[in-house]
């Protein structure tokens, strides 16, 4: 599913590819670029749109508690 690359201190690095994070959060891949387009999941443009596995996991603990239904409008629970 995601990519592994291994830097020089052989920490691992994961990234995912938007079809990726998409199916993670189970939703679809246009409502990942709203996420991202709205500031709301940070992401790195490398050729294609890549995000973190770590941004991901920082978003999903940002917005427990939030209804991101409409990603330019957040709103508590």
């Amino acid at each position: 599913m995601a990519n592994t690359v291994n830097n020089k201190n052989s920490n691992n690095i994961i990234i995912y590819s938007v079809p990726e994070v998409a199916e993670i959060l189970k939703t679809n891949k246009s409502y990942v670029y709203k996420l991202i387009k709205s500031g709301s999941l940070p992401c790195i443009k490398i050729g294609h749109i890549k995000i973190r596995h770590e941004a991901l996991a920082g978003f999903l603990e940002k917005a427990e508690g939030f209804d991101y239904t409409d990603p330019y409008n957040v709103v508590a629970c």
